[in-house]
């Protein structure tokens, strides 16, 4: 089966709906650092992007008299919970590996210990990377969900970051076909 791509992903109506509702700008970005995290730590690029990517599908928005309540989301906040079943449900419908699926899912899940009452979590190495990648992005009082992209700018993004990952498995491919032992 040829690789679930992000253009596929994000052409989705579920993944535009939750996607841009959380921040499109802020997706497409914490994918690219989490490209560029997964390809520095060996870790999976193309899971890295697609969980990066679906991180945030959970959030609900905050509101109290028409503004942003950021401590109201610090409060009761759970959209990595949500975020990580939406993600889970979409990828499977759209044919993703379920053990991939699985791991996507939980690195959204875990990205983040807001919703764990003590705050402890231990990350798997893709787990970790969605975590820093979000962080990498992360403007004061959740401004990084409100930046705005061009939607022609983002479909160009998109798939750009979907020519870099196919690379990067390609080249992943052939190290690991010249390091095979010869017989």
């Amino acid at each position: 089966m040829d690789r679930l791509t992000l253009a596929t992903i994000y052409n989705h109506p579920v993944a535009q709906k939750f996607v841009n509702r959380a921040g499109l700008a802020h997706a497409i970005a914490v994918a690219y650092h989490a490209f560029r995290m997964a390809l520095e730590r060996d870790v999976n690029p193309d899971l890295a992007v697609k969980a990066a990517f679906l991180h945030d599908m959970g959030h609900y928005q905050w509101y109290r008299n028409g503004q942003w309540d950021y401590e109201q989301y610090r409060l009761h906040d759970i959209h990595p919970i949500k975020g990580a079943e939406r993600a889970h449900k979409l990828l499977i419908r759209l044919g993703e590996d379920r053990r991939n699926a699985k791991e996507i899912s939980l690195a959204v899940l875990f990205h983040t210990n807001s919703f764990i009452p003590d705050g402890q979590v231990n990350r798997t190495p893709l787990q970790q990377i969605i975590s820093d990648a979000d962080e990498a992005d992360e403007e004061p009082s959740g401004e990084h969900h409100y930046r705005k992209i061009k939607l022609e700018t983002a479909w160009k993004k998109i798939h750009e970051l979907d020519l870099k990952v196919d690379q990067a498995l390609n080249v992943q491919e052939n190290q690991n076909q010249f390091n095979k032992p010869q017989i």
